[in-house]
């Protein structure tokens, strides 16, 4: 009998109350959200009053003005987020039932969609208040870890974004019939944990090297080099986990059973490989001038 890990028996929702005819829930997902944002942005106002990291000890922006654009990063977030994946994931469905595209509650964020609403929302900001573009976006890819680390782990436990069928002994059998269904497989199959190997890459290991960078290598004083290590490492981390994650149902077909969003004669990219690449190169891309301009 193929080993197995059972899957945890945690209820997506943390509490709901009835109020007034209506049923309000806090949800993991979104505690996921509020407490990663909220951790983010009191290690920035960190860094920023700590003036021995910035170039010419001075920082890029006051503890106010971190606070500021903040909001600006949610709204950032939230749309980019949810038109992302909106555009990138199911354009069709959503071409035939505009109505939907803003319903948020039900589920649906792209992670490379909400980065692009952050990069809009802080290019304006920084534009508006003469910020140095550069050292802002090391601010805010600093702060960015966090909040993969729990959104990972939330969609861990919202049993969703689960991996491809593994008969490693880890595996996990995660509930519903999708899950479970695993082609020629007989009974419950078991799936990679994926979302625990992106919470572990592109959160815990991404923060803590990106912490080492900031605070023991002096890495703000070259202008950049945080945000294209970001870039890189996430870009890295999440194209070697697509190659065990499963893919969206719509891309899975007939003559495509690895659910490639582009290919050529069976070998391609997962939707996820192909809007990480470009963010490898541009991290790369960064980290090459911070160190050409600091030398």
């Amino acid at each position: 009998m193929q080993a197995m890990i059972p899957f945890p028996d945690i209820a997506p929702e943390i509490f709901s109350v009835s109020l007034f005819g209506f049923e309000l829930a806090l949800r993991w997902y979104a505690l996921a959200y509020i407490v990663g944002i909220v951790i983010g942005w009191r290690l920035v106002v960190m860094t920023v009053k700590s003036p021995r990291l910035w170039p010419n000890n001075t920082p890029v922006m006051t503890p106010a003005q971190i606070e500021d654009m903040l909001t600006w990063i949610i709204l950032g977030v939230l749309l980019g987020g949810r038109l992302g994946y909106v555009l990138f994931y199911q354009p069709g469905f959503y071409l035939e039932n505009p109505a939907l595209i803003l319903a948020i509650w039900e589920g649906g964020m792209a992670f490379h969609g909400g980065m692009l609403g952050v990069v809009v929302a802080a290019w304006v900001y920084t534009g508006r208040h003469k910020v140095n573009r550069l050292s802002a976006a090391d601010a805010i890819a600093l702060g960015v870890p966090p909040g993969l680390l729990l959104g990972r782990i939330a969609n861990f436990i919202n049993a969703e974004l689960w991996g491809r069928p593994t008969d490693l002994p880890w595996g996990v059998a995660f509930p519903g019939q999708a899950a479970q269904s695993c082609g020629e497989i007989i009974g419950i199959c078991a799936r990679h944990p994926s979302q625990l190997y992106e919470a572990a890459l592109e959160g815990f290991v991404l923060l803590f090297l990106l912490l080492w960078m900031v605070w023991r290598r002096g890495a703000f004083h070259k202008p950049g080099l945080i945000c294209g290590t970001f870039l890189a490492g996430y870009g890295l981390a999440r194209f070697v986990v697509e190659f065990v994650r499963q893919p969206d149902a719509q891309f899975i077909g007939p003559g495509n059973p690895m659910g490639l969003a582009w290919h050529l004669g069976g070998y391609g990219l997962t939707m996820g490989q192909l809007l990480s690449v470009p963010m490898i190169l541009l991290g790369l891309w960064l980290i090459r001038r911070a160190r050409a301009r600091a030398a």
